[in-house]
């Protein structure tokens, strides 16, 4: 069962960091707020998110980690974790969270 929220579209916007190369997820990678981690999100494209540290208390994140971890392992090129779902499912999963 799916909950809007007011706030979706702020936290969508929030949510959604462009990967445009190494070099720039780089120069990224040192501008995560504290208290906060970048994932990468999508099936061919990945796009960057950050995202709480307080998820990671949640029995729905960790089993979404525990999926990218069968997956792909934890070492992305990136210096993130690589989640393996689209973009848009995602997106309403965080939303959930909040």
């Amino acid at each position: 069962m799916a909950f809007r929220l007011p706030g979706f579209v702020q936290r969508k916007k929030a949510l959604r960091r462009s990967l445009s190369g190494i070099k720039e997820a780089a120069l990224k990678s040192t501008n995560i707020p504290k208290g906060h981690f970048a994932v990468y999100v999508g099936e061919e494209q990945k796009n960057r998110y950050v995202v709480p540290l307080s998820y990671l208390n949640e029995p729905a994140f960790q089993e979404l980690l525990s999926m990218a971890e069968e997956e792909f392992g934890y070492e992305h090129p990136m210096g993130g974790l690589t989640i393996p779902c689209r973009e848009d499912i995602f997106i309403d999963f965080t939303s959930q969270l909040n």
